[in-house]
């Protein structure tokens, strides 16, 4: 049994579609505090978080937007984060992938703490390596890689608590990466598998060769779930859909390795956006993916009527 505490991250500064501050109900709705009491773990929702006042920041980059909201929002998560991780498993609903950049900060001040090297999983379909310098669309939900990895560029961000080495980041299921984020990747030791991977290797041998090496290390692991990891056309509500993502299937298998590994301390879920969902679609394969990462298994589930 896991204590499971929900932690409400209503972002939507992060890019520039509304509708993922709508996210934390969303999965309420859905069902994610029965989903997981169902499955024999305890839940506690602490509710959304608030961030406190904006800074007065500015940036030389004049594409970026929302900066000071971000700086707050970054504040808040990881003060929630780390407060959490000693009772128990956190699971932040967000809300756009720029919560992330509390989130992990968060958890790596726990890890910190602890003295367990911190491992980050990135289900995505963007490698988010972007800073707030390099950025051309002025989206921060595509920095949380960089600034998790301590890259320079974050100024007037606080600086990442205990960077974590690129060896020590996968990213999974890739497949939207420009000029700027390739040439970073190159250059930094981080495991990329992206869907040509995927596709060559299938999902089981890359992810299990990861969480060997985090399992070796007696590290804490850290998932951080966007939609769009998934192939839009079963999950829908997603403000950056890009084809050729993963199947319904494929994002259980995923789940059920990381419960069978028994690594998992943190999680992120991001970038719903009930306003673009289908009568909650996406909303409850997200739920559903969690109740695979914490145990349930495929005959556990009855047979729907879609």
């Amino acid at each position: 049994m896991t204590h499971c505490i929900l932690i409400g991250a209503p972002v939507d500064q992060g890019q520039r579609r509304p509708g993922c501050l709508m996210g934390p109900a969303a999965y309420r709705v859905a069902g994610l505090p029965g989903t997981l009491m169902a499955l024999g773990h305890t839940v506690e929702d602490i509710g959304d978080v608030l961030p406190g006042p904006a800074p007065d920041a500015t940036c030389a980059n004049p594409a970026v937007h929302h900066l000071p909201e971000m700086i707050a929002w970054t504040h808040a998560l990881r003060e929630a984060m780390a407060e959490a991780l000693p009772r128990g498993l956190p699971v932040v609903m967000g809300g756009d992938h720029a919560l992330a950049l509390g989130s992990v900060a968060g958890a790596a001040i726990h890890a910190m703490r602890e003295g367990r090297p911190l491992f980050v999983l990135w289900l995505d379909a963007h490698s988010d390596i972007h800073t707030v310098q390099t950025t051309t669309s002025g989206n921060l939900h595509g920095t949380p890689i960089a600034y998790a990895l301590g890259l320079p560029g974050f100024d007037p961000f606080p600086p990442f608590p205990h960077p974590v080495p690129g060896r020590n980041i996968c990213m999974f299921g890739i497949r939207s990466v420009d000029p700027a984020e390739h040439a970073a990747m190159l250059a930094i030791d981080i495991t990329v598998n992206d869907m040509r991977v995927l596709d060559e290797q299938g999902i089981v041998a890359p992810l299990r060769a990861f969480l060997d090496r985090v399992a070796a290390a007696g590290g804490l692991l850290h998932v951080s779930l966007d939609v769009d990891f998934l192939d839009p056309s079963i999950a829908p509500a997603v403000g950056t859909t890009v084809p050729g993502g993963t199947t319904f299937r494929e994002a259980h298998l995923v789940m059920e390795l990381l419960h069978e590994s028994g690594l998992v301390t943190s999680l992120d879920l991001v970038e719903l956006n009930p306003f673009l969902d289908d009568r909650g679609r996406t909303a409850k394969l997200m739920v559903d993916l969690v109740g695979s990462l914490m145990g349930r298994k495929v005959f556990d589930r009855p047979t729907r009527s879609f």
